[in-house]
C-alpha cells in the first residue's frame, strides 16, 4: 500500500523486518521443541538462539541469485549462526514456516483492526444518544418518506459495525493456524506432536489437516470480512455525502482552519474524506476477489496464491486500519444541523404524516381503499401546488366526520414516534 493510506503500526507490521522476524521466531520455536525431544542437543540450541539474526538486505542480495526467499533466509541466518545452524529448519518445508508465519502476522493484524472497530463502535454509539431524539426526514429511493432520529440512523450503523466485528473476529480466530507438517503434509520427517507444541507456543491451533499449506479458505474469510466492514464503513460515508449536498446541509465532515476545498472556487467545502473512504472501500472488495480465487490450487499446492497474498493481505489490513481511522476521525468531528433537519421535515407541508392519517381513518371505520384515495387526493395537492397538508384535511368533510381537529393533530405529532425510538435504543441498550 502506498504511504499515503498507510498508517504507522501497519507499515511496522508489514515492513520486511517484521517479516523475517516472524519467521526467526517460528524457527527458534521448532528447533526448542525438537531440543526438548532430544533431535536437536543443548548446546547448539544454545547457540541458535544465541546467534540466530538475519540482515534484510543481505537477504535480497542473496535471493537474487538463489531465487527462493526462504533459502536466502535460512543461507543469511546461517551466516551467523555457523555450524549449528543446520538444525535449523529440520523436517520443514517451506510453506511450514511462510504459513505459520503469516497467521501470525494476520492475527497480529487482526487484533489491531479490531481495536479500530472497538473505537468507532464508541463514537457512533455515544452520538446516537446525543441525537436520540434529533429528529430527522426518513428518505426511500432519495424521497423524503417519514421522519426519523438522526441517533437511530446511528445508532443502526453501530450495530452493523457491531455485526462486522464479530465476522471479523471470527475469521481472525480461523486464520490462527499453524503448520509443521513438511512437504504435502504428512508428517514424514517431523511428528504431529511437533506441530502441536509450536503452535502452542506460538498461540496458534494446528490445523487439523494440511496439504503443503493451510488451506485458503481461512484467508478468503479473513479477506471477506475485511471487505464487507469496507462496505458498511462506505455506506456511512455515503450518508454523509448525501446529507452534505448543499440542498440537504443535514450535516457535513468537519472543514478545519486553513483547509482549502477546490483549487478553483473558495466557497468549496466537499466532503473529501467521506470520498475517499467510498473509493478505497472498493479495493477491499477486488482484494477479497481475489482471496477467493487463491482457494482453488493445483493438487497439493502450487504457489499461484503466494505472489497475490503479499498484495492483498498487507494491502486490505493496512486499507482497512486507514479506513476505520478515517471514519473515526469523519463520526467524531461531523457536524449537525438540527434546525436544518427540521427546515427539511417541513419542507413538504406535513406529507410525511400521511400514513398516520391514514390509519387513523381506517381506525374510524373508513375502508383502507377509500382512505388511501382521500389522503393521497390532498398529498397530491400540496405535492404539486404547496400548502398545507393538515389545513387540506380539516377542510375535507369525509375526514373531519371521523377525525375531530385533536385526533387529526395528534396525526402530526412526534409522540407516537419517541416511543418506538425509545423502543429501539433499549434493545440494543442504548438508553
Amino acid at each position: 500500500m502506498i504511504p499515503r493510506y498507510t498508517l504507522p503500526a501497519m507499515a511496522a507490521l508489514w515492513s520486511d523486518d517484521k517479516r523475517y522476524a516472524t519467521w526467526l521466531r517460528v524457527e527458534l520455536a521448532v528447533c526448542r521443541v525438537l531440543a526438548q525431544r532430544g533431535q536437536i542437543p543443548a548446546d547448539a540450541l544454545a547457540v541458535i538462539e544465541s546467534k540466530a539474526r538475519f540482515d534484510a538486505a543481505r537477504i535480497d542480495e542473496l535471493e537474487a541469485t538463489l531465487r527462493q526467499d526462504v533459502i536466502a533466509f535460512l543461507t543469511n541466518v546461517a551466516e551467523y549462526v555457523g555450524p549449528e545452524a543446520r538444525f535449523i529448519h529440520m523436517g520443514m518445508t517451506s510453506s511450514d514456516l511462510l504459513d505459520t508465519s503469516l497467521a501470525l502476522l494476520c492475527v497480529e493484524a487482526g487484533n489491531h483492526i479490531l481495536g479500530r472497530m472497538d473505537r468507532l463502535i464508541e463514537v457512533l454509539r455515544d452520538l446516537a444518544r446525543q441525537h436520540k431524539y434529533t429528529w430527522q426526514i426518513g428518505r426511500t429511493h432519495g424521497v423524503h418518506a417519514e421522519p426519523i432520529t438522526f441517533g437511530l440512523k446511528l445508532a443502526l450503523w453501530a450495530e452493523e459495525l457491531g455485526r462486522d466485528r464479530q465476522r471479523f473476529a471470527d475469521a481472525v480466530t480461523g486464520i490462527a493456524v499453524g503448520k509443521i507438517s513438511g512437504a504435502v503434509g504428512t508428517f514424514a520427517h517431523l511428528p504431529p506432536e511437533v506441530e502441536e507444541a509450536v503452535c502452542a507456543e506460538l498461540g496458534l491451533q494446528a490445523a487439523p489437516v494440511s496439504n503443503q499449506v493451510i488451506q485458503r479458505d481461512r484467508h478468503a474469510h479473513y479477506l471477506a470480512a475485511l471487505a464487507i466492514t469496507g462496505a458498511s464503513l462506505e455506506k456511512m460515508a455515503l450518508e454523509v455525502r448525501h446529507l452534505q449536498r448543499t440542498e440537504v446541509r443535514e450535516a457535513q465532515e468537519s472543514f478545519g482552519p486553513g483547509q482549502k476545498g477546490s483549487s478553483a472556487m473558495p466557497h468549496k467545502r466537499n466532503p473529501i474524506v467521506a470520498e475517499q473512504i467510498c473509493g478505497l472501500a472498493r479495493l477491499l472488495r477486488s482484494n477479497a476477489q481475489a482471496g477467493f480465487e487463491n482457494v482453488a490450487l493445483w493438487h497439493e499446492r502450487d504457489i499461484s496464491h503466494s505472489s497475490v497474498e503479499r498484495i492483498i493481505l498487507p494491502d486490505s489490513t493496512t486499507l482497512a486500519d486507514y479506513l476505520l481511522k478515517k471514519t473515526t476521525d469523519l463520526m467524531a468531528g461531523l457536524e449537525v444541523y438540527p434546525e436544518r433537519m427540521a427546515a427539511n421535515l417541513n419542507l413538504t407541508g406535513g406529507l410525511i404524516f400521511s400514513q398516520r392519517v391514514l390509519l387513523a381513518l381506517v381506525q374510524k371505520g373508513m375502508s383502507r381503499d377509500t382512505a388511501y384515495t382521500v389522503v393521497q387526493r390532498h398529498a397530491a395537492t400540496v405535492w404539486e401546488q404547496g400548502g398545507d397538508f393538515k389545513g387540506l384535511l380539516e377542510k375535507d368533510a369525509q375526514v373531519a366526520e371521523l377525525l375531530p381537529l385533536d385526533e387529526l393533530a395528534d396525526c402530526f405529532s412526534y409522540e407516537h414516534l419517541n416511543r418506538g425510538v425509545d423502543a429501539i435504543f433499549n434493545r440494543i441498550e442504548l438508553s
